[in-house]
């Protein structure tokens, strides 16, 4: 498997180094990214991303701020043309000047950059027909929308060749169909979780629909006398039945949530199988939606790669890469525990064994729980600015004094560092902590994408 090309290292000390390439498999036991706004921080995700694709290895991505729909943007015409539509929306609402004299400087800038890191047009070229990029932006159709509630309404083939895999999903799906009504969504203690899962199974193990419709009248109607040594009427009774379906019916009438239950199944594996000549790079976008409903669907999205995870083979190769780029607010300190919380900290414990790597990258260090992080292998630490910040990071880094240096030197050195520099720790690497600066991105970074732009994007990709 190719190396991944990512930049530039030299000695903590400044002195001469050389190209930094990193085997896929350092990746295994995680990564992470920090570096304050302006550090160069996406960028280096985006490096990532883009050597994991150049080497076959299918990605999938979490995005929260809008950025990494950027990756539609890889231009092999390093002149200004391919730039012009995006000129305005990089410009300051005081510019004066045209936006083809923006678009000139822009390309002027990114063929200097380019150019300074040998990448050619021909590399360009031949990394755009590698990538095979879908963008899902659920509830919207600024992508490719997602039927969130599928592994629920749609039977699926996994019911006979990986029931433990559907079981998982259904139980995914449930819980966010309840957590949408304020109710109790834990699979363990909640009665209705488990009828709703029970009412559920028996639809789509016998390859029947199971949409809400169906489950309603399953609720006032049972098909079934009892549930585990219990009557139906002892477990939940038919009045309770009966105020659950109602609460059912009003979410399904309700405008907003079809957007919810419609497009593509919310299936992580047969994403990141490839189907042809291209590699998998699955951008999962929730830069649209509201805090709530963005904690919601990312709840349900990391459930699912949990139980995808779990139904691999082992191996000792990467075989996927999935990367969370703003982890803030998803993985906070004890005692906060959102549900996006318990997924990744599973990932991080279990991924490694199934050939799946972790990457999470912020700029808010103080707002990660660095216990669950005590695993990752791969530290990639930009600039910080505050004392706090650094002082957290060199805790969770857990280094020893052998070769590292002192942590006061180290926070130094990180206060000091130039934007797109970066301290690499690598635990398979024995030269101990290097500087490093990542090479030049393919993709023309041209900042936070609306989902018009989004849609935009792909039109010309796809054109």
């Amino acid at each position: 498997m190719t190396d991944l090309e990512l930049g530039a290292w030299r000695s903590l000390a400044g002195g001469p180094g050389g190209p930094l390439t990193l085997p896929p498999h350092h990746l295994l036991t995680h990564g992470v990214v920090v570096g304050m706004t302006g550090s160069g921080k996406t960028g280096l995700v985006f490096v990532m991303v883009e050597e994991a694709v150049r080497a076959g290895i299918p990605v999938l991505m979490v995005d929260l701020k809008g950025d990494l729909p950027n990756l539609a943007l890889c231009f092999d015409d390093l002149g200004a043309e391919p730039l012009l539509p995006w000129a305005s929306g990089m410009m300051s609402a005081r510019e004066q000047r045209p936006p083809a004299e923006v678009a000139a400087e822009l390309a002027a800038q990114r063929k200097r950059g380019l150019e300074g890191w040998s990448i050619t047009p021909e590399r360009l070229r031949s990394y755009n027909q590698s990538l095979g990029l879908r963008i899902l932006t659920p509830g919207s159709s600024a992508g490719e929308r997602v039927h969130l509630l599928s592994a629920l309404e749609r039977p699926s083939e996994r019911w006979r060749s990986d029931r433990e895999s559907a079981s998982l999903a259904l139980s995914a799906a449930i819980s966010l169909l309840l957590r949408l009504l304020g109710r109790d969504s834990d699979p363990a203690r909640s009665k209705e979780h488990v009828l709703l899962s029970v009412l559920a199974e028996r639809r789509l193990s016998a390859g029947q629909h199971a949409d809400l419709g169906s489950l309603i009248q399953d609720l006032l109607s049972p098909p079934l006398e009892s549930v585990g040594a219990l009557s139906i009427d002892s477990f939940v009774s038919s009045t309770q039945r009966a105020t659950l379906a109602a609460a059912l019916n009003a979410l399904l009438v309700a405008p907003t949530f079809a957007s919810w239950r419609e497009g593509a199944d919310l299936d992580v594996g047969g994403w990141l199988t490839p189907s042809g000549p291209r590699t998998p790079a699955i951008v999962f976008s929730v830069a649209h939606l509201e805090d709530e409903e963005r904690a919601l669907v990312l709840g349900l999205l990391l459930d699912e790669v949990l139980g995808w995870v779990r139904s691999l083979p082992g191996t000792q190769r990467l075989r996927a890469l999935v990367v969370i780029d703003e982890v803030f607010g998803l993985l906070p300190p004890h005692p906060a525990n959102p549900a996006t919380k318990g997924p990744i900290v599973q990932l991080m414990k279990q991924a490694r064994a199934y050939g799946v790597g972790i990457v999470l990258a912020t700029q808010n260090p103080m707002d990660l729980d660095y216990r669950a992080l005590s695993t990752a292998g791969l530290w990639c630490i930009g600039r910080l600015q505050t004392d706090a910040d650094r002082a957290r990071v060199i805790e969770g880094l857990a280094m020893g004094s052998a070769g590292d240096g002192s942590p006061r030197h180290l926070s130094d050195t990180i206060k000091k560092l130039a934007k797109r520099w970066f301290v690499l720790r690598d635990v398979h690497d024995e030269q101990g902590l290097r500087l490093f600066q990542p090479r030049w991105a393919y993709s023309f970074m041209r900042g936070p994408m609306t989902r018009a732009e989004i849609q935009r994007a792909m039109a010309v990709r796809k054109g």
